[in-house]
């Protein structure tokens, strides 16, 4: 048996990056902003696994062969987006009628309203020669278009970001959560604790679970009274919360007020970020090639006629969007890895072994839940975004890809937009 983690001889596709000894910093081989770049190139060179190692005393194995994703997440292990067997199970045939489309039909009309608030905005910030960072608008369109569907909440967080207090909750611990993946010592649960970023952490999880716990109390309580029942059911359509709270197995069992929490917070902080990447890398595609953004563009208006907003019997009808849109998520992937940490050794087809606790970035086993609400709302983003402007690079700030939790851009990304006819 032949263990993964010494590498030392770099054969079979396996081997440390740029010929480094083991425990060397690799930190200090990627420039800012080229570590997405370096990262693929790692990938080719070593198709099935390499160690990326952190201060010289802590290494990662980075897992690229399918082959060897499919054993990791076959096992035992930890990791964010990961339940395991039975739960996993469980949660996800209760949560899977929440993404039917009879479900998901009336979210676009909400979509397209977060959508143009955004537009809205861009029309009054554009200059002559003058780029607008996207990104930022991007999030909180997705997480006010989220917030909608996943609590009928209508927010103002687009125009006054700090308006309630739990858009802002949701916002710092997006950030606090790569910030401490990304500094060493934080990954001590002590030191991060006592740290004024760790108590700031912890204060946006009780704002946020206090949001949370408040609503799905509220609900619950509606949910008792067969009348609020009855106008529930009645409802011009149901939010994320309903179908939870709605969803029962062959035994009658919910899921509990934890299990509930959970599945609404992942949705939430997994849900707007991860479509916010994905929407604004292809609006930068959509920039880059203008040919193709033409050709989107004379689609959507074909489709369309003369209605200026999407509807969902338009979404199956956008075949060249739609094209464009999953090269583009090829080009520039929301999500780049996924970490996980072994419960328990596992052993690869090809007889190399991992211990117990190594911590593992790969590619996930299970389809997204949730991909064809995001698939949604990258469309209906799409063709009002080419209905109202002709998109441009910014020449003097080009984009340079960073894998975070999600992939983002170290300084923005910048498009020139201009205003059509």
């Amino acid at each position: 048996m032949r263990t993964v983690p010494g590498l030392c001889s770099g054969s079979g596709g396996l081997g440390h990056p740029e010929d480094s000894t083991a425990g060397s910093p690799h930190s200090s081989l990627i420039s800012q902003g080229g570590e997405l770049k370096k990262s693929l190139s790692w990938a080719k060179k070593y198709p099935y696994a390499y160690p990326r190692w952190i201060g010289g005393f802590m290494a990662t194995l980075v897992v690229n062969h399918p082959d060897y994703a499919k054993t990791v997440f076959g096992h035992g292990g930890k990791g964010l987006l990961i339940l395991h067997g039975p739960q996993w199970f469980q949660h996800r045939r209760l949560l899977t009628p929440g993404f039917h489309y009879d479900v998901l039909k009336p979210y676009v009309s909400l979509m397209a309203e977060s959508t143009k608030v955004m537009l809205d905005k861009w029309e009054r910030l554009i200059t002559m020669d003058k780029s607008v960072e996207l990104f930022e608008h991007v999030s909180l369109m997705t997480l006010d278009s989220i917030m909608k569907c996943a609590f009928s909440c209508h927010s103002n967080c687009q125009t006054d970001s700090d308006s309630d207090y739990y858009v802002k909750a949701v916002y710092d611990l997006t950030y606090l959560v790569f910030h401490r993946i990304r500094f060493l010592p934080f990954h001590n649960d002590f030191i991060y604790r006592i740290s004024p970023q760790g108590r700031r952490f912890q204060e946006a999880c009780r704002l946020a679970h206090q949001h949370t716990d408040k609503v799905i109390k509220e609900r619950k309580t509606f949910l008792q009274d067969q009348q609020e029942l009855e106008k529930i059911q009645k409802k011009k359509y149901l939010d994320f919360l309903d179908i939870l709270l709605c969803a029962k197995d062959e035994n009658g069992a919910g899921l509990s007020d934890e299990d509930l929490r959970a599945e609404v917070d992942t949705f939430m902080f997994e849900g707007h970020d991860t479509t916010a990447s994905g929407i604004s890398w292809l609006l930068y595609c959509m920039a880059l090639y203008p040919e193709h953004q033409q050709r989107c563009r004379e689609e959507i208006k074909e489709i369309l006629g003369d209605r200026e907003t999407v509807q969902w019997d338009d979404l199956g009808k956008m075949t060249y969007s739609t094209m464009c849109i999953k090269e583009s998520l090829r080009l520039y992937p929301p999500v780049p890895s996924v970490s996980r940490l072994l419960s328990k050794p596992i052993t690869f087809h090809d007889g190399r072994t991992l211990p117990e606790g190594t911590q593992l970035y790969g590619k996930i086993q299970r389809n997204c839940i949730g991909k064809q609400f995001a698939m949604n709302e990258l469309k209906v983003a799409l063709a009002l975004t080419l209905l109202r402007f002709e998109l441009s690079p910014d020449p003097a700030k080009p984009p340079k890809a960073i894998p975070q939790v999600i992939l983002k851009s170290s300084n923005g990304i910048h498009l020139l937009l201009r205003k059509l006819p």
